[in-house]
């Protein structure tokens, strides 16, 4: 079916439906749009944060500590 039968089809069934049965049916749209919004700015963000460089010093962190260091060993 068809995006532009699919949306006449579903206006034609919520012309059908009683006022209280029709206002949680807009309330479910408006949840799903929500939904699709979150992901939009969710996936922003995290592709933000990737490509970021803000936490890039921590890839070069030098090791501070060696095993040599150890005055005792744990076993």
């Amino acid at each position: 079916m068809s995006r532009e039968l699919l949306i006449k089809k579903t206006i034609e069934d919520l012309t059908k439906l009683p006022d209280q049965k029709l206002l949680e049916a807009s309330d479910f749209i408006e949840f799903l749009l929500t939904r699709i919004d979150d992901k939009i700015i969710s996936e922003g963000i995290s592709r933000l944060a990737a490509e970021s460089k803000s936490f890039s010093f921590l890839e070069a962190e030098e090791v501070e500590y060696k095993t040599t260091d150890l005055k005792e060993r744990y076993k």
